[in-house]
């Protein structure tokens, strides 16, 4: 009998496997993504956030500016990714147990994984971006 079940459940076990190996993918592509993004932003603006520091800026404000923008790219990301997932949910039906491909709770922690990822991701660039010697930056290129 165990064999049965075992041999019954192989395949979706197998299709469940393979959709969590690509959603980690997925996470791990936003996190480099957005970390690549947001490191580029911050050395394209080394001279602006150079001139800003030089003329008073506090840390905390341009660590605010940079992550503002991170929050830009993530909240359009998150939109776009949750209308084309609920355009594909209907694929998923067959392989869930338990709760509906539509279930707004786990639509909810996904969006909000998501998004603390991407903000984790892109504090390094804006701690980076707040430690800018006004100087170094203005001789910058």
């Amino acid at each position: 009998m165990n064999e049965l079940l075992f041999l019954e459940l192989a395949r979706p076990r197998f299709a469940m496997v393979l959709l969590s190996t690509f959603a980690g993918l997925a996470i791990v592509l936003v996190i480099v993504g957005l970390y690549g993004v947001m490191m580029y932003s911050v050395s394209r603006r080394t001279r602006e956030i150079g001139v800003r520091m030089a003329l008073g800026a506090q840390r905390a404000a341009v660590l605010r500016m940079v992550l503002l923008d991170a929050s830009i790219l993530l909240a359009t990301g998150i939109t776009l990714g949750g209308i084309a997932s609920l355009a594909s949910a209907s694929m998923l039906r067959d392989m869930l147990y338990g709760t509906s491909s539509r279930n707004p709770l786990i639509f909810a922690e996904v969006c909000g994984a998501v998004a603390l990822a991407g903000l984790i991701a892109a504090y390094i660039p804006a701690f980076r971006a707040a430690k800018v010697d006004p100087m170094v930056a203005l001789r910058y290129e």
